[in-house]
């Protein structure tokens, strides 16, 4: 009888409890609003159970959730100031007997703009925005964690994330895709189904360490919407020059453009076994286009 605490029911979190939950016997799961703790947790009655967290508060059934947890998935970003869930729980976490495994959700963005070369887990963090290095932060402390309590920690750098209604065949049936070129300008991608794989693995096997989350192919912003229009047999967006639509960008967005890497995975398919069930963009939009068609 296995309990996992997910810090953070986002995007990813949820798709893996989705995915592989009926691997424990209960599951808890954070929020920030009371409205949405309800929703889920009658949505997934006798399945998860939802408790608000609002960065701040050590709540008595937070903290009786962190003491019964044997499983914990931290899907939390940091804040201005650290990782909120540490700050608040650090020493709940350090008390919590039955905690056997940690997986702690990052970003590639610790890598900072490499110009384009290859990066693997052995290459020095150098993050360049004020929010990558708050994740490295983050990342340190959760080792540090693990390290005092003798548990695994695993740190999973995702790459840019799509999966089902975040994709570029949804830009383009919106018609707000945007086809921004900058010359040799790449990213790196991974669907939500291999980041709940990964997830899956690294609590399965226990295992420390950090593991970049991407997929096979590096490629240019622009390659995943042009195939994604030829799916939908729709034009593909006209071209706009990076300088152009930078005046436009926020600042979060226009930090991802000022960085270029490509991401190694080697170490994810080596270490925790992962095959990847989309090792590019062409394999997942493929697949998130036959579901579509089924759909309607």
């Amino acid at each position: 009888m296995s309990t996992l605490l997910c810090f953070g029911l986002g995007y990813s979190a949820e798709h893996y409890i989705a995915r592989y939950g009926d691997g424990f016997a209960h599951i808890v799961g954070t929020v920030r609003g009371a409205e949405r703790a309800a929703v889920l947790s009658a949505r997934l009655a006798g399945r998860l159970k939802a408790l608000v967290f609002d960065g701040r508060s050590a709540t008595p059934e937070l903290q009786h959730a962190v003491a019964e947890s044997d499983a914990a998935l931290i899907s939390i970003p940091q804040d201005e100031n650290s990782d909120p869930v540490l700050r608040t729980f650090g020493e709940a976490f350090a008390r919590a007997r039955r905690l056997q495994s940690i997986v702690y959700l990052s970003t590639i963005g610790v890598y900072g703009d490499r110009g384009g070369d290859w990066v693997d887990e052995e290459t020095q963090a150098k993050p360049d925005s004020m929010r990558s290095r708050g994740r490295r932060d983050a990342e340190r402390a959760w080792q540090d964690l693990g390290q005092r309590r003798g548990i695994p920690v695993a740190i999973l750098r995702l790459a840019g994330i799509y999966g089902p209604e975040r994709n570029a065949l949804t830009q383009i049936a919106r018609g707000d895709a945007r086809r921004i070129v900058k010359p040799g300008q790449v990213f790196n991608r991974i669907h939500v189904d291999d980041i709940a794989q990964a997830i899956d693995a690294a609590f399965a096997r226990k295992t420390s360490g950090i593991f970049n989350v991407a997929d096979d192919e590096p490629s240019s912003p622009s390659d995943p919407l042009m195939f994604a229009a030829q799916l939908l047999g729709a034009p593909p967006p006209p071209e706009t020059p990076y300088e152009a639509a930078a005046v436009s960008m926020s600042p979060l967005a226009k930090s991802f453009w000022q960085e270029c890497r490509r991401v190694n995975n080697d170490k994810l398919k080596r270490e925790l076994g992962v095959t990847l069930r989309y090792p590019t963009y062409r394999e997942g939009l493929r697949a998130l286009y036959e579901e579509q068609k089924r759909a309607h």
